[in-house]
């Protein structure tokens, strides 16, 4: 009797997977039997990471996706995988802290939170956008509501999450056989929300963990291309 053909695993790319919301996402995944090629800046916390996963079903690449060899790294890392599903650009840069007003803001500090923010996930999305469209998969951005909000002294990391979402909503528009998400997360208790609010406490704050269940929504690409609140889809999904 012949055995029937396995299903491949569906394969995700995350960046920014060390902790916070990136790290929340890549458990969760994981549980749900997908194969992981995940990044960070920093290798000893990623390979501390790393080690919590099963070997054969994580592939980690630390470096900066603002640097094009890494990234091409990663784009390697998808071909030896065989397939990409899923691609989340969940790596940020906040800039400087405390957040500086756009009138005293480090132009280089600018230009840098513009190049993580913008300019790599573009880069990173052109590279395996083919790949992506093998497998008719979905692009989840991961921005915020400064992005749309005008907050005092988050005049570069909401310029470059603005301009992440018109790049997501552009995409959408030229790739219709993909799913192309951009999703707000809202505030979470994470290393950058701490950075951005130095000397406060901001344990009151969600943990990453309560947003991945609206991630995996937008995974599952039940929803058309558009930009999405986490908490609103964590309410559609309470309600249903």
């Amino acid at each position: 009797m012949m055995t029937p053909p396995t299903t491949p695993s569906r394969v995700a790319l995350i960046t920014g997977a060390s902790q916070g919301l990136g790290l929340a996402c890549a458990r969760a995944l994981a549980a749900a039997g997908w194969r992981l090629v995940i990044d960070a800046r920093h290798a000893d916390a990623l390979d501390a990471v790393a080690r919590g996963f099963d070997p054969s079903r994580v592939t980690a690449i630390a470096g900066d996706v603002a640097e094009p060899g890494h990234r091409a790294r990663l784009a390697a890392a998808v071909d030896a995988a065989g397939r990409l599903d899923l691609l989340v650009h969940n790596a940020s840069e906040l800039g400087p802290s405390p957040l500086p007003a756009l009138a005293d803001y480090p132009l280089d500090e600018f230009e840098h939170v513009h190049r993580v923010n913008v300019l790599a996930p573009l880069a990173l999305t052109q590279l395996l956008v083919e790949p992506l469209r093998a497998t008719h998969g979905a692009l989840v951005a991961v921005s915020s509501d400064a992005a749309v909000e005008a907050y005092p002294g988050w005049g570069g990391y909401g310029s470059a999450k603005a301009a992440l979402d018109q790049l997501v909503a552009v995409l959408a528009a030229e790739n219709p056989d993909l799913r192309i998400y951009s999703v707000d997360p809202g505030d979470m208790n994470t290393a950058m929300q701490q950075r951005a609010f130095p000397g406060e406490d901001v344990s009151d704050r969600p943990a990453p963990e309560t947003v991945v269940p609206a991630l995996l929504r937008l995974a599952r690409q039940e929803l058309p291309s558009g930009r999405y609140q986490a908490a609103a889809l964590l309410a559609a999904t309470v309600g249903a």
